[in-house]
């Protein structure tokens, strides 16, 4: 965490832990409430940058999607697979200029970063994190658009559009939602002006039940190994590209989706009892003792509880699914945005 941003927090009333922001003091602000607009620090990402004439192959080498075609001006998902197929950490992956930046869940981001040098070699790339000098920030709302375009730096329309200003990012991820990416001075300066402009400083709880509601995963380490991109719903959302060339797992990766091996995907989900965690077991009417599936992502909400969760549709489709063990409480399934297939 950039020790800038946490002191600007602690100076403004906000409780931070190893998590994130577990509470900012404001109304509002430490659940998510629907119309609010709000001004999250993203403390709980950190974000890496490949640079060199190599960085693109580098990154086509190793991750699911395809980084020789992301365009300037266009962020995508992205993710990062054991040789088993499995997720080490998820993207948001963009270009500033010939270099390519990439935002993961901060518990994993030296981890992710040490193994992505392994396969440095002889590549003219370097990888570098960038948490001393840049901080990240989430905008939402009505009011985020309005200070984003009174600035000068509204993205297009389009989603996942970029734009690039001086040192500052602004990544458009869905309808007045918007994650930026400037130096930590700015980005202080910026925490602290909002509120004065109808953004409200929210806890990091704010912005995964946002990133839930988008059914947008994020690997962190109690989820790291846990799963192939697809039951994330990864290639769902374009993180995955099935004809780019190989990387770690690829072969996992593509064999699940073209011979239909893919027993588990991810649901969204509220609970209005229990205190769901990422890598919580689940259970349902079919396995017995046996767990069917884990949390992905929880946050807290007016109503208790919205989760991302991975569940064996087999047992989706046989009846209650339930937190913690047979007797827990049971998960009320909610819609995605999109369609699981």
């Amino acid at each position: 965490m950039n020790t800038l941003i946490r002191d600007t927090l602690t100076h403004l009333g906000a409780t931070l832990d190893d998590t994130g922001i577990v509470s900012t003091g404001a109304p509002h602000g430490d659940c998510y409430t629907e119309g609010h607009a709000y001004c999250v620090p993203l403390v709980h990402l950190a974000s890496l940058r490949a640079s060199g004439p190599d960085a693109a192959d580098f990154l086509q080498n190793l991750l699911t999607n395809d980084a020789r075609k992301l365009p300037p001006g266009h962020a995508e998902l992205n993710g990062f697979c054991t040789p088993k197929g499995r997720l080490l950490a998820s993207f948001l992956m963009w270009r500033e200029g010939e270099d390519y930046c990439l935002s993961l869940s901060a518990d994993v981001a030296e981890g992710v970063a040490k193994k992505l040098r392994m396969y440095i070699l002889r590549s003219k790339v370097t990888l570098t994190q960038e948490t001393d000098t840049r901080a990240l920030v989430g905008l939402s709302g009505p009011a985020a658009t309005a200070a984003l375009t009174a600035r000068g730096l509204l993205p297009d329309d389009a989603p996942f559009a970029v734009r690039v200003e001086g040192d500052t990012t602004v990544i458009r991820l869905g309808a007045d939602r918007y994650q930026l990416i400037q130096s930590a001075e700015a980005a202080a300066a910026l925490i602290k002006a909002l509120p004065s402009e109808g953004l409200t400083l929210g806890a990091t709880t704010i912005w995964d039940a946002q990133d839930i509601a988008a059914g947008l995963p994020r690997i962190s380490a109690r989820t790291q190994e846990a799963f192939v991109p697809q039951m994330v719903n990864f290639e769902l959302l374009g993180g995955v590209n099935f004809k780019k060339g190989c990387y770690p797992g690829q072969e996992i990766v593509a064999r699940t989706q073209y011979l239909g091996k893919l027993k588990k995907r991810m649901h969204r989900a509220r609970l209005t009892e229990g205190q769901p965690q990422p890598g919580a077991p689940l259970f349902g009417v079919d396995l017995a003792d046996q767990a069917c599936g884990e949390i992905v992502t929880a946050a807290r909400t007016a109503a208790g509880f919205e989760v991302l969760a991975v569940v064996q549709m087999s047992s989706v489709q046989a009846g209650p699914i339930r937190l913690g063990s047979t007797s827990g409480p049971v998960l009320e399934w909610l819609s995605l945005p999109y369609e699981i297939t």
